[in-house]
């Protein structure tokens, strides 16, 4: 388990990178204080309040190409549930203090997530 990056995954700085070439600057693995939790999105635009979140598939349960593993069920099953669960709260948690939450999975393709990004910083 001491070898699983929480930070600085591939799919994390494929977008770091495509965003910071179109000239967007961020703040990565920010931890962020809501009235009720301490919550650390993957990029956050702080003066826009934007949260963005690049979930693995199998760590985040991906309905797409998430898979329970078939060894050691009764550790894995639990561990992976209360993954989606702290991810639900985090994201109550911000949007209930006004942040905007972007949600993405590693295997969405950079330009997607780039696109996604872009649209949501027009809005706010």
């Amino acid at each position: 388990m001491q070898a699983i990056r929480r930070t600085d995954t591939k799919p994390e700085i494929r977008l770091r990178s495509a965003l910071h070439r179109d000239g967007y600057r961020f703040r990565k693995d920010f931890s962020i204080h809501t009235s009720s939790r301490r919550v650390r999105p993957d990029i956050v635009f702080t003066a826009r309040k934007l949260a963005i979140f690049v979930d693995g598939c199998f760590w985040h349960c991906c309905p797409e190409h998430g898979r329970q593993p078939s060894v050691n069920t009764g550790y894995w099953s639990p561990k992976l549930q209360r993954n989606v669960e702290r991810d639900r709260l985090a994201d109550v948690a911000l949007r209930a203090d006004g942040w905007t939450v972007i949600r993405l999975w590693e295997h969405e393709s950079t330009e997607y997530a780039v696109a996604v990004i872009k649209e949501a910083l027009a809005l706010t």
